[in-house]
């Protein structure tokens, strides 16, 4: 059985962390990262792992001199290589014109309950951060993300990459300029607000009471509804309220559970259908608010409800 590396990078007087223990310590960054690059929460699972598996072998090229904040840098490189990789050989593409999130159907959401607090605050995890930077070619993504998400210089970057520093900023320019081209149909949720709360809250009433017409006063004129995968994007109330009339008039009996994903209030929904005796985990719905409104749903199926730490079944 092969030894365990030590890896002497702990401070003081504590014993040095297993390059084991070092792997563990950054895996949900790691992980983040990797949701960043690909908007997916069930690719990121997969490529967390190759990228640890990755690291394990490349264990002996890791100098400890460089300290913590080596590792993790050491360790975001072969993440971004993993993530290079599965996008150059994913056929994956988002229409420059995109104008929901129906037209990125694998998006899908990140339970907050798994967000560093550090990190997510520095952080961009929006929705709508997301699919905007699927419109990016997979290396220009990477600098983006790597330069204005994470901090790291050019130099850096450009090593990362194996490419020039010049090539690193012109990647830079030309994705930043992609961003704030489209940013503006993308809002960036702030921290939880009381009004976001009030207005889940709010929400969640709506539907455990099945009551369509309180639903659509509770939403904005233009909201926008998308459900990915599937390429359907309902716009305004009018389009809104013979959907929720359907839904709350024979499906079944609803129950929501709130929960936050992505820095926006959300709720996983679970339905109880005519004939059965349990309420059954059904969609996890991710809001945005504004102005004391929904201004936008995004409809996810039920998937992920034990990331957000939801059981399948209500008891």
């Amino acid at each position: 059985m092969m030894p365990i590396q030590m890896i002497p990078v702990t401070p003081g007087d504590a014993p040095p962390a297993t390059f084991d223990e070092l792997l563990a310590r950054h895996r949900r960054a790691i992980h983040l990262f990797c949701y960043r690059m690909v908007a997916s929460y069930t690719d990121a699972e997969d490529l967390v792992q190759e990228a640890m598996m990755r690291a394990w072998k490349a264990r002996d090229s890791y100098d400890a001199a460089t300290g913590a904040l080596g590792f993790r840098r050491w360790l975001h490189r072969i993440a971004n290589n993993v993530c290079l990789d599965f996008l150059k050989s994913a056929t994956r593409k988002v229409a420059a014109n995109a104008q929901s999130y129906a037209e990125v159907p694998w998006l899908q959401p990140y339970p907050d309950r798994l967000l560093d607090e550090d990190a997510a605050g520095k952080e961009q995890v929006a929705l709508g951060y997301l699919a905007l930077i699927q419109l990016l070619p997979a290396q220009q993504r990477a600098v983006f993300v790597l330069r204005d998400v994470l901090g790291w210089s050019a130099q850096e970057v450009a090593d990362a990459l194996d490419v020039s520093v010049a090539a690193a900023n012109s990647a830079l320019q030309r994705a930043r300029e992609s961003v704030e081209r489209h940013a503006p149909s993308y809002p960036t949720p702030s921290a939880p607000t009381d009004e976001e709360r009030a207005v889940l809250a709010a929400f969640i009433s709506t539907h455990e009471g099945a009551d369509a017409a309180a639903c659509v006063a509770l939403m904005s004129k233009d909201i926008r509804v998308t459900m990915p995968p599937h390429p359907v994007c309902f716009v305004g109330r009018d389009a809104m309220a013979p959907l929720l009339e359907r839904a709350f008039g024979g499906e079944g009996e609803w129950r929501c559970l709130p929960v936050w994903a992505n820095r926006q209030p959300a709720a996983v929904c679970y339905l109880r259908r005519p004939g059965d005796t349990a309420f059954r985990a059904f969609a996890i719905e991710v809001l945005r608010v504004g102005g004391g409104l929904v201004e936008e749903v995004t409809t996810f199926d039920a998937s992920l409800v034990a990331a957000f730490g939801c059981p399948e079944v209500l008891p």
